[in-house]
């Protein structure tokens, strides 16, 4: 069932108007939508409404909602990532992996050995945020995640969450079981979640983790690119937290 996002202003008891000019074309336009089809709505409230259309204007759809719930697509906690950024697809991959896994919001952050100015990254922003907005969409999120403006390991070191944890192929302290098994992750906790270029974090990074006496943790002996790492990194902490 196409999946969309609505504001709660254009709902009216079990009546939904949709007249936003993006939403309208790509339900008449471009999926050719018909009287009597269903689409999945929610409004910034994570609610969600499964409806039938009932009528389409030439500049509205109106629909009539069958089925009125709280969406249950999200974590029990808020999920970050800070990551470097990296170049053209290899991007677009870890900006709409990361939505499906849950992620709040993202801070392209420029490391050492980066691949990418910080300039042309900071470009690329609005691309990646509706990179994360379509696959919001796609993947029936309750919540559209963030895209940060471009920022360094300095500035988000400083940022406030609840732990940070550093993922890196050297240089490791311990496997994500052995961390989360002493330290598990509690409900509505907020973490930072730190992933390195392709080249990896240099020493000097290295050192500042262990000046802050952050966790560096390992994800295996098998050495990851940067976008899988991220995957594996996200999903393995969501495995352990539901285990």
């Amino acid at each position: 069932m196409p999946h969309f996002f609505v504001k709660k202003e254009n709902i009216t008891d079990n009546k939904v108007i949709i007249n936003d000019k993006e939403n309208y074309r790509h339900i008449a336009r471009a999926l050719r939508a018909r009287v009597g089809e269903n689409l999945l709505l929610i409004d910034e409230n994570q609610m969600q409404y499964e409806t039938v259309i009932t009528e389409i204007t030439n500049n509205e759809i109106i629909c009539e909602a069958k089925n009125i719930y709280r969406s249950k697509r999200d974590l029990e906690f808020d999920l970050y990532l800070a990551q470097s950024p990296l170049r053209s697809d290899s991007q677009l991959t870890v900006m709409e992996k990361a939505t499906e896994l849950g992620i709040r919001g993202v801070y392209p952050c420029i490391t050492d050995n980066c691949a990418v100015k910080k300039e042309v990254a900071q470009s690329k922003v609005e691309k990646w945020q509706k990179i994360m907005y379509e696959a919001s969409k796609q993947c029936e999120r309750a919540k559209i995640p963030t895209c940060f403006s471009v920022t360094n390991l300095t500035e988000v070191l400083n940022k406030e969450f609840d732990r940070i944890i550093v993922f890196g192929e050297r240089s490791t302290e311990q496997s994500l079981k052995q961390y989360l098994g002493k330290n598990p992750i509690k409900k509505g906790e907020k973490i930072l979640v730190i992933i390195g270029p392709e080249g990896g974090f240099s020493q000097r990074e290295f050192e500042v983790f262990r000046q802050k006496n952050l966790p560096v943790i390992s994800l295996g002996d098998l050495i990851l690119k940067a976008d899988t790492a991220v995957t594996v990194a996200l999903g393995d902490i969501i495995y352990e937290y539901q285990g």
